[in-house]
């Protein structure tokens, strides 16, 4: 019986060869296989100028992109710089560290004449004056900025922003605010239409050595779908003050 297994479980190599390799170690295989062909010379560039063109394609696709993105509507702070406007109030007021320096931070209504009423962002330094006297703040117009939509000083229009809502990181400033918007959330279709939905995201830094400020630079919108939620949505509105950052 044990003669019988070992027959059986002994390996056939009466049809087997013997190959020794460059490294001197030996191989083995059937006799009727063939050998396999190295990748010739032609394989691999068709292979490197098909990696070639869809780099570029892609290339392609990204500058398209970039293209498209410009038709996005351009935001832009700026001062008053007309004569006859003052701040007529102010509200949802917060104050923002800023390395060692604090600021005050507000939604300023202006007002020109008896028609012209507008919002924007009035932002000032506190400094610690002598004495326990309360001072006013923010009550110059100068101190205040307002956004525009539009590239060319024709198309220019200005937008109307509402309950400022500022975070620090580190030296980077990020403030959240309402913008007036006829159109209904509810609209929204994609996660693409971030105008839609009324809120925008605005990034700023201190600029100055002695008279510091702050200068509100990058502003874009705020995505308005959210899931399915947005279907029950008839507006959305910030909170204002000052916000908190979690680690």
């Amino acid at each position: 019986m044990l003669s019988r297994v070992a027959t059986v479980m002994a390996p056939r190599t009466h049809n087997r060869r013997r190959v020794t390799g460059s490294s001197g170690r030996r191989r083995e295989g059937r006799e009727s296989e063939p050998q396999r062909p190295n990748m010739s010379r032609r394989v691999f560039t068709s292979a490197a100028l098909l990696l070639l063109v869809v780099m570029v394609c892609c290339g392609t696709g990204g500058a398209v992109a970039s293209e498209g993105q410009s038709s996005e509507p351009n935001f832009q702070w700026t001062g008053i710089k007309e004569d006859g406007v003052t701040v007529d109030s102010l509200s949802v007021p917060g104050l923002l560290k800023v390395g060692n320096d604090v600021f005050a931070v507000a939604e300023a209504h202006c007002k020109k004449g008896e028609n012209t009423v507008f919002t924007g962002i009035a932002s000032q330094l506190l400094t610690m004056g002598k004495g326990n006297e309360p001072e006013e703040l923010l009550r110059d117009v100068k101190d205040t900025h307002f956004l525009e939509k539009g590239g060319s000083e024709e198309l220019k229009k200005r937008i109307d922003v509402s309950r400022s809502t500022t975070v620090v990181d580190e030296s980077d400033i990020y403030m959240l605010v309402g913008k007036h918007n006829h159109e209904d959330v509810a609209d929204c279709k994609t996660e693409t239409e971030n105008i839609k939905s009324g809120m925008l995201l605005v990034k700023g830094k201190v600029s100055g050595e002695g008279d510091k400020k702050i200068d509100w630079k990058t502003t874009d919108g705020v995505p308005c779908t959210l899931g399915d939620q947005h279907k029950s949505w008839t507006g959305l509105i910030g909170g204002g003050g000052s916000g908190v950052k979690l680690r």
